[in-house]
């Protein structure tokens, strides 16, 4: 096949390339000067010009790809009527709410089976689910690499190490949000606490925790813009604060207990609040140096964004494929693809993630094993070339 491949910088776009091209398909990146989401007369110049392009009488392009979904890239294909695929792997990504998203050109992947249900109960008949995938190959020879630096012996440079963001931004909307009634905020901080003792079950989507009363007194004291794009759930936007705010707190609440009891280090944004006993080493880059932050680190951690409700987080998939050890707060779908205690270690509350920790830093063999069984399964079951082929045949 020959694809159309749209390039916006995402940090995992060379990876799905190079595992496009092994497949043996052709590649062409497009950049483009996109203004939001709307068609600019100099995008639907480009855009018609590639996919007009034809060769023995025959479109020169099957499809254009993309990570993330574009409104004005679908709107483009379906005036003109090629293929778009798309795998979506921000979350939450509001876009999927553009009455674009029905375009009949479209096939959008989704890598949380929860928001596929929500999507197709919806009405979106483009959705399908796909788990996130990574480029074993090139973590393979990176492997490879690091160990024979090391004469295979792996050199830990710490026992507990986080990768991600914090979320104490501008992005933890929830705090910004000012004037709504005392009693309504203070019922909410209830919930928002007894969320993050809570792994596995979102209390946001459950009537006897947040009912439909509670998000319309609440969308009082928001102010959403409308621009008639979109077809956005509002009440979903709201829960979605909500969720937001709970892995804000979360993660800094584990994040100091692990500080207080073992080496504890963070690469997130610099301008993150600081956490006692935490030290910030600021920002890791996806390409090389994170891969080897998570095989030299006795224990990784994934704190799941709470907008994920179902879906495995790429970072599960990136430690492991790195051969890195992994304690994840619980998911439906960690659970289902992967063996706890064999290929990785789910924790079920903050206790649980502590006790864990401190146990497998105890016990080096063991922790070794798992990692390794986790990184077979992610190169089985993860790696783009399987995951892509599905994608491509379909296209």
């Amino acid at each position: 096949m020959k694809i159309l491949y749209y390039d916006w910088d995402e940090f995992n776009g060379e990876d799905c390339r190079d595992a496009m091209r092994r497949l043996g398909h052709q590649v062409d990146t497009v950049r483009l000067e996109l203004k939001g989401f709307d068609v600019t007369p100099e995008m639907e110049s480009t855009l018609r010009s590639l996919i007009n392009k034809s060769e023995n009488g025959k479109r020169y392009y099957d499809f254009l790809y993309s990570f993330d979904y574009f409104p004005n890239l679908s709107v483009v294909c379906q005036k003109y009527g090629m293929p778009y695929v798309s795998w979506v792997f921000d979350c939450p990504h509001y876009t999927l709410d553009s009455h674009t998203a029905n375009n009949d050109v479209n096939k959008i992947y989704v890598f949380d089976k929860m928001l596929c249900r929500y999507m197709q109960d919806r009405g979106v008949k483009t959705i399908d689910y796909s788990p996130l995938g990574v480029n074993d190959i090139r973590l393979r020879e990176l492997c490879k690499q690091m160990d024979g630096e090391t004469g295979g012996q792996i050199i830990y440079q710490h026992d507990v190490c986080f990768i991600g963001n914090l979320y104490d931004n501008e992005y933890n909307f929830y705090d910004q949000m000012q004037n709504f009634p005392p009693l309504l905020k203070e019922y909410i901080d209830i919930v928002i606490e007894a969320q993050e003792r809570i792994f596995g079950h979102d209390m946001f989507t459950d009537e006897k925790a947040i009912t439909d009363d509670h998000i319309d007194e609440l969308a009082k004291y928001v102010k959403f813009e409308n621009s008639g794009n979109y077809e956005l759930d509002y009440g979903r936007v709201l829960r979605d604060i909500l969720r937001k705010k709970v892995t804000v707190n979360e993660r800094r609440n584990i994040l100091t207990e692990m500080g207080m009891h073992f080496d504890t280090v963070i690469y997130t944004m610099p301008g993150a609040k600081p956490i006692e006993g935490v030290c910030n080493l600021g920002i890791a880059d996806y390409f090389d140096k994170m891969p080897r932050i998570f095989r030299k680190s006795k224990i990784n951690l994934n704190i799941t964004l709470r907008n994920i409700l179902s879906g495995i987080p790429l970072r599960v998939i990136d430690v492991l494929a790195a051969g890195g050890f992994l304690i994840t707060t619980y998911t439906e779908e960690i659970a289902e693809y992967f063996a706890e205690g064999e290929e990785l270690v789910i924790a079920y509350t903050p206790e649980d993630m502590i006790q864990k920790a401190a146990y497998y830093l105890e016990h080096d063999e063991e922790r070794k094993q798992i990692a390794l069984k986790g990184q077979q399964k992610v190169f089985e079951k993860f790696a783009y070339t399987n995951l892509l082929s599905r994608i491509c045949d379909i296209c």
